[in-house]
């Protein structure tokens, strides 16, 4: 093959819509923007959620609560997914990454209760929900919070 013979597989490349070429084209005359109106005028955008001057529904919708904007999340864990680990181990976030249980943990773990955990072990954690920490050390093992 030499490169003067290169070509794109078949289908995988469209010529471009040719607007305002022409009746026969099907993109003639308006150019598929229809007639008038302020989406036919070149510019004539209108910003995401606007609805025309009436109140959007983003503003309509009552507000409730208080929404911390500098909240730093935990990583949930079930307890269920710790059985993944030997008896007597160590799990932290970051054995929890090495095993695949968890993508990431960007600001802390949390170990919820849900699930059974049939393994004797360490678990180390920013926060336990009480019933995750009673299965924690009905199961043998000790819930250490760091």
């Amino acid at each position: 093959m030499e490169l003067h013979e290169l070509a794109p597989v078949m289908g995988s490349t469209q010529v471009g819509k040719r607007k305002g070429r022409g009746c026969g084209t099907g993109n003639g005359k308006t150019a598929g923007r229809g007639h008038k109106g302020q989406k036919a005028r070149s510019g004539g955008k209108v910003r995401v959620g606007f609805e025309g001057g009436q109140m959007p529904l983003a503003r309509r919708i009552p507000k409730r609560g208080f929404n911390n904007i500098f909240a730093k999340p935990l990583t949930a864990v079930n307890v269920s997914a710790l059985n993944v680990f030997d008896d007597g181990a160590v799990v932290d976030a970051a054995a929890l990454i090495e095993k695949g249980v968890i993508a990431n943990c960007k600001y802390g773990l949390k170990v919820i209760a849900n699930g059974d955990l049939t393994k004797k072990l360490t678990v180390k954690a920013a926060a336990f929900s009480e019933s995750a920490k009673a299965k924690i050390e009905q199961a043998g093992g000790k819930a250490e919070v760091v």
